[in-house]
């Protein structure tokens, strides 16, 4: 059988013949025509087999065939973890190269701004993991109210994951009316239960047995001690010229140990599992399938959905409690109906889980005595108070961990205890010798200070200096003082004004203390209209009175003729005015101010300080003679 035969289209046909597909598996050949035909679909078969095209092909040639208006998500794969995410991301689009339909993969350990950008230009299918998409769901990027098909790939794995709950929230929110394909390795009754009310008269689909090996891996188990057990990996890669090597472990910081444990002894290795960040997780894997390392350890996080082509040797250096972990473990190779190398490295202790391994999968696996660390240790293995064996290599591995994090707090510590030490040391408390004589030096009474006057000289007015002259000394606008500056440095002429000049200081000092003057106003004379009262203020800005003839310029004084302007000019016809009243000195010297200054047009006010005013201690220190 051809895949032409099962009624692919010619696009689909045209990009499997370029990925080298020649002949349907069998999971493929009864799991795709029914799929074609819109019927829900339950699948069961082990990994490796060619699932993720048995689902993938007839999704994309039933949503090529229903054009709709954008790109709205018509097609949602649920998947349990995010590298099978990325990898069923990546068949879809080498299956639909020729096809206008667009795929995107949303998955958690990542920023979603990407996710979220790529779900706004549009998606026709979405590849997701549980978490990633009841997150986006929440905050209203994602739609699926125009859902056609749902894949629930690998469902057993998302029950051991703990998703199944998610799964079931997820399945609220899809419509009633859609196609439906399940696919799963084992069966077991949460996931039965789930099938039943999921599916609507499915096409069931079983390859071979459910959980049993593929035929084509080599299988083999080595007894071997647990502390020598990373030394006959890298025996056995490099006798039987291992080009790569997938290494499993039961928890974390095994995987660590043994990554760092196989680069001592000159494996390249890298350490992928739950907390490494999906950064990290990416790099490794990508650096394992370009083979910059030959070796890959792994927990069971990774013992599903990794496509790596051409994986010659599988490991399993802690053998998995759940028998059915075994299984999925070694089908990472051997795919496609290639040969591959399982080897199980099994000490004392676990004895007992090789025993139900070899029930499950219905035969004894062979084992090899010729290896260079035969066991040794054959003590009983420790057991906890439920009767599970406790193993040891596990809390070491926890054990080190721990010892390494303390480490690095205290290498922390030290180093702001460095940074703390050059820093100068703050200042000791207070003693109370120290306290008396602070106390007594601020209660003692301060010293004496007479403070001499400055003593100024005025430069004298000289002629003025040639422009030769006046171009090699500083420019002065008028005369100032002089500042002797002493031998060395040459005397420096600049205006520097005389506080005491003036009689600024004692003008300010007395206008503080003398009374303010208020002058009545004078009664309206009869034929004018009344005028607002003015204060001192106003009457220096009103200038001259219209009709008023100004006293008689003193001989030393030179007159300034007023500006003519609308306040200050007389009018053509004057009133008939009686006889001007005289005025006194301060009135008249308020009255050439405003007249010099014109008449205020800006509307502000125009209030003078000590230094703008006339002075008014000239009348007692001008006369002091008398």
């Amino acid at each position: 059988m051809t895949f032409a035969e099962l009624g692919l289209s010619a696009p689909i046909l045209k990009a499997l013949e370029q990925l080298g597909y020649k002949t349907p598996s069998p999971i493929q050949s009864k799991a795709i025509p029914p799929a074609l035909a819109g019927r829900d679909v339950l699948g069961c078969a082990q990994t490796g087999t060619g699932k993720t095209c048995a689902f993938a092909t007839p999704i994309l040639q039933l949503l090529d065939g229903r054009k709709t208006v954008g790109h709205p998500i018509r097609a949602l794969i649920l998947t349990p973890t995010r590298e099978l995410a990325i990898q069923i991301g990546e068949s879809f689009d080498a299956y639909g190269k020729f096809l206008p339909l667009r795929t995107a993969v949303i998955f958690g350990g990542v920023g979603q701004n990407p996710q979220v950008q790529a779900l706004q230009r549009g998606v026709d299918v979405l590849v997701a993991t549980p978490g990633r998409l009841e997150d986006l769901y929440q905050q209203g990027f994602v739609d699926v109210s125009k859902l056609e098909i749902f894949v629930l790939d690998e469902a057993d794995r998302m029950l051991d994951m703990g998703f199944i709950h998610d799964v079931k929230k997820i399945l609220k929110w899809l419509p009633q009316k859609k196609q439906t394909l399940f696919f799963s390795a084992t069966m077991p009754p949460e996931i039965t239960q789930l099938v039943n009310s999921l599916l609507r008269d499915p096409v069931r689909v079983a390859v071979d047995p459910v959980s049993s090996p593929v035929e084509v891996i080599e299988q083999s188990v080595y007894f071997v001690d647990r502390g020598n057990k990373t030394r006959l990996i890298a025996h056995l890669m490099q006798a039987q010229n291992a080009k790569n090597a997938l290494v499993f472990t039961r928890t974390k910081h095994g995987a660590n140990k043994v990554a760092r444990d196989l680069e001592k002894a000159g494996v390249t290795a890298a350490a992928i599992h739950g907390n490494k960040s999906q950064t990290a997780r990416q790099q490794a894997l990508s650096d394992f399938k370009a083979g910059r390392i030959r070796a890959l350890v792994a927990t069971d996080i990774a013992a599903r959905g990794l496509d790596i082509d051409r994986l010659s040797h599988v490991f399993n250096y802690n053998l998995p409690d759940v028998p059915e972990t075994y299984v999925h473990r070694i089908g990472r190779t051997g795919r496609a109906g290639r040969d591959g190398v399982a080897i199980a490295l099994c000490d004392f202790s676990e004895k007992p889980l090789l025993k139900d391994i070899e029930k499950l999968i219905g035969k004894a696996v062979p084992v090899v005595d010729d290896h260079p660390f035969p066991m040794t240790d054959f003590s009983e293995p420790v057991r906890d108070k439920h009767g599970k064996i406790v193993n040891a290599e596990d809390a070491e591995a926890r054990q080190a961990a721990r010892q390494r994090s303390r480490e690095r707090r205290e290498a922390a510590k030290a180093a702001q205890e460095k940074v703390a030490a050059q820093q100068p040391a703050p200042q000791t408390a207070e003693t109370p010798a120290k306290k008396k004589r602070r106390k007594k030096k601020k209660n003692a009474q301060p010293a004496q200070v007479t403070l001499q006057p400055l003593e100024y000289k005025t430069v004298e007015n000289k002629p003025k200096p040639a422009p030769a002259e006046r171009d090699s000394r500083p420019k002065l606008t008028r005369p100032g003082t002089r500042m002797e500056t002493g031998d060395q440095m040459p005397v420096v002429e600049f205006e520097r004004p005389d506080p005491l000049a003036g009689d600024r200081i004692m003008d300010a000092t007395a206008r503080l203390l003398a009374p303010r003057k208020v002058n009545p106003a004078p009664a309206p004379r009869s034929g004018r209209e009344e005028q607002p009262k003015q204060t001192g203020n106003n009457r220096r800005r009103r200038g001259k009175k219209p009709g008023q003839t100004p006293p008689a310029p003193k001989p030393e004084q030179k007159q300034t003729p007023p500006r003519a302007d609308k306040k200050t000019a007389a009018p053509k016809q004057q009133p008939k005015q009686d006889k001007p009243v005289k005025q006194t000195p301060k009135q008249e010297r308020d009255r050439r101010r405003s007249d010099r200054r014109g008449p205020d047009v800006s509307g502000r006010s125009r209030t003078k300080d000590s230094t703008q005013q006339a002075s008014l201690m000239k009348p007692y220190y001008l006369n002091q003679d008398d």
